[in-house]
């Protein structure tokens, strides 16, 4: 096998991934997985990826793999992978959509794009992970991607120019339904903190929603406040593992915690209220229409997940369900949503139709940057 691999390191959105053409990786997963692990550095007990191009956070331990997709000029296919750091594990269940904005950047660069346009250009995404498509319209700029700009989004220290990503058809991700459990509303038992009101949605990416009240937090936490809380943590990810039951993608809550750690995202929700963001600014009440905060690989997202603010988006739609009844108290805009996670705002479009009784998500849409960090060849 060989030992080295072009790779590129790309920032999306609020995360950070290793990015390769699936020509350049080894056929067999056995050996392609070893490639990823050894690239990234994982596993490393000390939680540094040490040896490797990860960045020691769930956020930036992600990788994409791209291909090209036969007869289509503008069209390719995308695998995501988060890639665990203290384990060889590489869950693939689901898609990143901090990730995903920044697929169409790399497609065009690395010349996969026949029709490029001036000052757009629509790249069709499939993603492999939930067999949906997407949609990036890129800016562009003398054949290549234009990423300097003024546009910012919370989380980023830098601005861009803002490339549109449209989710289309999100329902269903993972397990096949928008609704897998047929209900808008339900409890879950776990092991040890007793039952919990959730409403469990699949729109990008599979969601459990739980009231911040229910599990003795405010909502308005930053991950200082919580990352090392054991009680906390303990109950927030037996509720995810008794979700992922729930769903089938694990027999035990326990089996779902260790060997099924990134779906379904766990998020906590409260009322539209003021607070303080991580970098020290002050979230106002009217400017949010719900307080959400999202679990990353067993800590607090350090803002929220592209996937998860298209699910709550959608849900919020969704007459019954948790977030429709926090959302519903402070009305804004019916197809835009305003997310005040931990370090901002984040603004959703979703279109949303209900017909004879059975929920249909049309699509979610977000707006990020993104930026080609560095291109060459990583050795394992």
């Amino acid at each position: 096998m060989k030992s080295e691999f072009p790779c590129t390191i790309m920032r999306g959105g609020t995360s950070k991934g290793l990015f390769f053409l699936e020509q350049d990786l080894p056929e067999k997963w056995d050996e392609r997985k070893e490639v990823i692990l050894r690239a990234f550095g994982s596993p490393d007990p000390t939680g540094r990826q040490l040896d490797g191009l990860g960045g020691g956070t769930s956020t930036t331990s992600k990788l994409a793999i791209i291909s090209k997709i036969p007869g289509e000029p503008n069209a390719v296919n995308y695998t995501f992978g988060q890639v665990e750091i203290l384990t060889s594990l590489i869950d693939m269940k689901g898609n990143c959509g901090n990730i995903s904005a920044a697929v169409g950047p790399f497609a065009i660069d690395a010349g996969l794009i026949e029709n490029i346009e001036e000052p757009y250009t629509t790249v069709k995404i499939f993603n492999t992970n939930t067999q949906k498509y997407m949609y990036a319209r890129v800016p562009v700029k003398e054949g290549k991607t234009e990423y300097e700009g003024d546009y910012a989004i919370p989380g980023v220290p830098t601005t861009g120019r803002k490339i549109q990503l449209d989710f289309m058809e999100p329902g269903g991700s993972v397990t096949g339904r928008l609704l897998p459990t047929h209900q808008v509303r339900e409890w879950l038992e776990t092991d040890s903190y007793g039952r919990y009101e959730v409403s469990i949605v699949d729109a990008a990416n599979p969601c459990v929603f739980v009231n911040a009240s229910d599990i003795g937090i405010s909502g308005t936490e930053l991950p200082k406040d919580l990352d090392n809380d054991p009680d906390f943590l303990g109950r927030i990810l037996e509720i995810r593992g008794a979700a992922a039951v729930r769903l089938g993608l694990a027999e035990t809550i326990q089996d779902a915690i260790q060997h099924c750690p990134a779906v379904p995202k766990a998020c906590i929700l409260a009322p539209s209220t003021d607070y303080v963001s991580t970098s020290g600014s002050v979230i106002r009440k009217n400017d949010v229409d719900i307080v959400a905060r999202m679990m990353s690989m067993g800590k607090l997202h350090p803002s929220y997940a592209i996937t998860g603010g298209i699910c709550l988006a959608i849900a919020s739609q969704m007459e019954g369900t948790l977030v429709h009844q926090l959302v519903s108290q402070n009305p804004h805009d019916p197809r835009m949503i305003r997310i005040g996670h931990c370090s901002g705002v984040m603004d959703v479009g979703a279109h949303v139709s209900c017909t004879d009784g059975k929920w249909h998500a049309h699509y979610g849409r977000v707006y990020r940057t993104a930026r080609r960090l560095m291109t060459g060849t990583v050795y394992v």
